[in-house]
């Protein structure tokens, strides 16, 4: 890791780039496989399958029989903590329930909102060198809590064409209709345009590596709605001598195995504890099963020492991470003041895996600078809200005057005529 001292803020941006890719190549694949699977359908995903994945699978659909399967495969421990883990993402999810409310804006006008799920929707579960069986819960719990009426999974199999049994098991448990056999660019492209076996939803959620991050951009121009644009996993953790060095050095490691492609940053205004924390790092990576995967991600990060607390938290703002770790005396006082993040972990005993698995946060969340704008998903996600208004004779009477006049300088004769009868009238 790259240990940088008193940045001058200037210097911040070229600091906190994150790891660079040329896409150009990338994007040309991408673009061919969608548009082959928009004409070829099954035929296409089945074909790309293969070369993919390296799998020949006479069907898409994964059955029931597999299902069943698939649970005897899961442990009873981790059936346990998948339960348990469900239930408090489920209590987290019930709890942004929206309750709408009727308001009177004018004397007989009465403005109000309806939630309503999205019907259909397509959850990408990456499948690879890590099963996200967790990210199933993630998505597919608010999604049956707002009340959408097909939920739509796609993952890609392994070389004997079966999901992995967590993530089958699991995806029985949090309510999933139905399941499929894709994984990247083709099953992006098919839960997009829709094909003879996996339906066409309307919006589509869940991580993966680069490819299927451009296809979810590629369709979302004009076919379908995405969570939000994302990139690789990045945590920052903000610390100070208070914090215990093992605590530190594990959160960093545990987001850089994700990915050759992730980035962690240490920010803190202690020289000493960056010496101990390095060295920590090294001593547990080398422990790690994933630690040439962590290696790599590494190499794109950083410590950073700072001057000052208002420092950390005008960076902090700038980078805008993914996830955040305040493992600091004061940490209430910091995150009060942070206004860019995905999400947030407090305190020495709170690490940012009790957000990726069982807490009850999501944790689907922006990556790459879009905690700028984005949210992470929760259940507003998942739902649309349509608003409806009702004006009485006495409504328009107080109001109508009001519109013929805004209406009449647009120059929008008709749209001040829809009023002027009714006052007439």
């Amino acid at each position: 890791m790259q240990i940088i001292k008193y940045p001058e803020r200037s210097e911040w941006t070229k600091i906190l780039a994150r790891p660079a890719f040329d896409t150009s190549s990338l994007n040309d694949i991408v673009s061919t496989v969608l548009d082959d699977i928009k004409n070829r359908r099954d035929k296409a995903v089945l074909e790309y399958e293969e070369k993919f994945d390296k799998v020949k699978l006479s069907s898409l659909a994964v059955t029931q029989e597999e299902i069943d399967e698939a649970e005897t495969l899961v442990s009873k421990e981790l059936k346990a903590a998948i339960l348990q883990a469900k239930k408090n993402i489920e209590i987290f999810h019930r709890s942004q329930i929206f309750k709408t409310k009727k308001v009177e804006t004018t004397p007989g006008v009465t403005c109000w909102q309806k939630a309503v799920a999205i019907e259909k929707v397509g959850l990408y579960i990456p499948g690879g060198t890590a099963p996200l069986f967790s990210t199933v819960l993630m998505l597919a719990i608010p999604a049956k809590i707002a009340g959408c009426r097909e939920i739509v999974l796609c993952s890609p199999p392994n070389k004997e064409g079966k999901i992995h049994p967590a993530i089958l098991y699991t995806a029985k448990e949090a309510g999933v209709s139905k399941i499929f056999k894709a994984g990247g660019i083709q099953a992006i492209g098919a839960m997009a345009y829709g094909t003879e076996s996996i339906p066409k939803v309307y919006k589509i959620f869940g991580p993966g590596n680069q490819y299927v991050m451009a296809a979810k951009q590629m369709v979302s121009l004009k076919d379908v709605a995405i969570d939000m644009p994302a990139g690789p996993s990045e945590v920052q953790v903000i610390a100070d001598e208070t914090a215990n060095l093992a605590f530190v050095a594990a959160d960093l490691l545990s987001q850089a195995e994700h990915g050759a492609d992730s980035q962690v940053i240490l920010t803190t205004t202690s020289e000493t504890f960056i010496s101990k924390v390095s060295l920590e790092i090294e001593r547990q990576l080398a422990e790690l099963p994933r630690r040439e995967t962590a290696g790599k991600a590494l190499e794109n990060s950083k410590l950073i020492l700072l001057k000052d607390e208002q420092e950390i938290i005008d960076i902090t703002n700038q980078y805008a991470p993914e996830h955040l770790i305040i493992e600091t005396a004061g940490y209430m006082n910091i995150a009060d003041k942070i206004i860019n993040t995905g999400s947030v972990f407090l305190g020495h005993h709170t690490p940012e895996s009790a957000g990726d698995y069982a807490s009850g946060t999501n944790h689907t969340l922006p990556t790459n600078g879009y905690a700028t704008a984005y949210s992470g998903v929760n259940l507003d996600s998942f739902i649309k809200k349509i608003t409806f208004q009702e004006i009485t004779k006495e409504g328009i009477q107080n109001l109508g005057p009001i519109i013929e006049v805004m209406a009449e300088n647009e120059e929008l004769f008709a749209h001040k005529n829809a009023v002027t009868l009714r006052l007439k009238k």
